[in-house]
């Protein structure tokens, strides 16, 4: 591998983990979910590789209150830990959101070639 080839890595690594807690927020946002569901759900859309990226960011999210957890039972085994988003949460997916959708348009028109 040469020198750019690095830094492209690096700049795709950084870009998923930029988008990461919206993401997190936004598939918490439609429902309660386990944590292997979110796992799955971003591993699907290429945004995660290692799943021990997604506790300590769950842990960050709860601890800043936006996100809180219930235990429910479960059939397969032991009750598992459920996440779903605080009102504060809310707020702040929605401002992530807008300006996620901000930042897209802002590039889209900064590199449009056309």
């Amino acid at each position: 591998m040469d020198g750019n080839t690095i830094n492209i890595a690096n700049s795709k690594a950084q870009l998923r983990k930029g988008v990461l807690e919206l993401c997190i927020l936004a598939i918490i946002h439609e429902q309660p979910v386990y944590p292997s569901d979110i796992i799955k759900r971003l591993k699907e859309s290429e945004l995660i590789v290692v799943e021990g990226t997604l506790y300590p960011l769950l842990n960050r999210l709860k601890d800043a209150g936006y996100l809180e957890y219930s235990w429910q039972e479960s059939r397969s085994g032991p009750p598992r830990k459920y996440y779903q988003i605080t009102e504060t949460g809310r707020q702040v997916y929605q401002e992530l959101f807008d300006s996620w959708n901000e930042l897209v348009k802002s590039v889209n028109q900064t590199t449009n070639h056309i």
